[in-house]
């Protein structure tokens, strides 16, 4: 039993790092973004959200140069059941969030497009470095898109982006590139720690490595995301608490697989079976069941949300 408590504490510290690398680089970005005449809109959309998926970009990553294809997927994919499940369960416990008609209009019917791709691509047990590529291309595609649909937005929808307070944030750029330094430094020395906790554990404990990747690194990856939307539901941007789940899942399987598929080589990223009959099913299935929810009275009511918390904990 005293074994494992090493490995437990390389995870628990690893997240600690992942969380503090990855708020120190956001407000990095932000700030230079801000000096560089970016508009804040356009930083919510892209560095903001970029920001938040880096716990599991780098935990992936980590995870392909170490060999271990099993733990960088399952890490996406538990990430992704995790942030519909439970991050928007325990958001709209708080609150009942309310869903706008474009997040049902476009968001979502282009989550659950990009889901099925990605499920369809994967059934063969490889994705290529062609399908990652496609992947990236189509997340170029979405960004410039959202940029461009910024002005068709609902005024409502644009109040609800990340707020990003100028007067706060020290813009000197010694500063700046301080944070941005420490940040990535932080992000790459914690995911390191959480790839080799999480391999130790797998192998002590006589289990798969990508059991660990669906629960354990999964949810502590996606911590960001739980925070942000907790704190966006408390203040009542319930649009922002959406919004940074559906935005965070697309970039979870359009940026985070891509890479991981064109650093994975001519071999490709290999899929676990497990993966490909039980889990990529569920992942697609919780993005579908976004729809007869988000369209009930155009909001995810307390029930709801604790439904989704049920099949969560059943899951």
């Amino acid at each position: 039993m005293s074994e494992l408590i090493i490995p437990i504490l390389e995870i628990c510290l690893g997240i600690i790092l992942l969380f503090t690398g990855g708020e120190l680089f956001i407000q990095g970005s932000v700030a230079l973004s801000l000096i560089l005449g970016i508009p804040q809109l356009i930083i919510g959309l892209t560095v903001v959200a970029l920001g938040t998926s880096s716990p599991e970009l780098l935990v992936s990553l980590n995870s392909i140069f170490k060999g271990s294809d099993g733990l960088a997927v399952s890490n996406v994919i538990g990430s992704n059941i995790f942030n519909i499940l439970v991050v928007l369960g325990i958001s709209s416990l708080i609150k009942p969030l309310k869903v706008k008609s474009r997040i049902v209009r476009r968001d979502v019917p282009l989550l659950i497009a990009i889901s099925c791709a990605v499920w369809a691509m994967s059934s063969t047990g490889l994705l290529t470095w062609q399908a990652g590529i496609f992947l990236l291309f189509c997340l170029i595609i979405n960004t410039i898109w959202e940029i461009n649909t910024i002005n068709e937005k609902d005024e409502d929808i644009k109040t609800a982006e990340p707020e990003i307070n100028d007067l706060k944030l020290n813009k000197n750029i010694i500063n700046i590139f301080f944070k941005l330094s420490i940040g990535i430094l932080l992000l790459s020395f914690g995911s390191n720690i959480l790839v080799n906790g999480s391999k130790y554990l797998a192998v002590l404990m006589g289990i798969n490595e990508t059991i660990i990747g669906l629960t354990i690194v999964a949810t502590g990856t996606s911590l960001p995301e739980l925070v942000t939307s907790l704190i966006a539901a408390f203040k009542g941007k319930t649009d922002l608490a959406i919004g940074n789940v559906i935005g965070s899942n697309l970039l979870n399987q359009l940026l985070i697989l891509g890479s991981c598929s064109i650093f994975s080589g001519l071999k490709g990223l290999t899929i676990n079976s497990q993966l490909i009959r039980t889990d990529l099913p569920i992942m697609v299935l919780t993005t579908f069941a976004c729809m007869p929810i988000f369209w009930t009275k155009g909001k995810i009511t307390r029930a709801e949300g604790f439904i989704l918390l049920n099949i969560y904990t059943f899951y």
